[in-house]
């Protein structure tokens, strides 16, 4: 059996968190994509809830009763270039959020903050 994966394997994101919160991503998980792949466009997860139930395990001990529910998370990346920006500004509203416009005007007001502040050049980016 050979240690190499199966080109024919589809590859699997694997959300993970860094431990020190003064980390490159602090407190917002991260997928590690391959040099290969592409951020899948969507991902799947379960949510794991016990039920407060117990049934019995292969050898009879108490395991708890264990609901799982799916959820999907779109990439808004691929999203946005695939929808008119009317579109686009809508789902952003049914997801909390205020239209990219504003969003965008707003995050250059703060980078504009940070270089008087601190006196330096950062570059602006869209």
């Amino acid at each position: 059996m050979s240690d190499t994966k199966d080109q024919n394997t589809p590859w699997v994101p694997e959300i993970m968190y860094e431990e020190d919160e003064t980390g490159l991503s602090s407190h917002i998980p991260f997928v590690q994509v391959p040099e290969n792949e592409e951020m899948p466009r969507l991902l799947f997860v379960f949510e794991s809830r016990n039920t407060g139930e117990f049934e019995p395990g292969p050898n009879g001990e108490e395991l708890p009763v264990t609901e799982l529910d799916l959820y999907q998370y779109a990439n808004m990346n691929y999203l946005k270039t695939r929808m008119t920006p009317i579109e686009y500004d809508n789902l952003r509203f049914a997801l909390g959020l205020e239209p990219l416009g504003n969003a965008v005007a707003k995050g250059k007001k703060i980078t504009s903050n940070v270089r008087d502040k601190f006196d330096i050049d950062v570059p602006d980016t869209e």
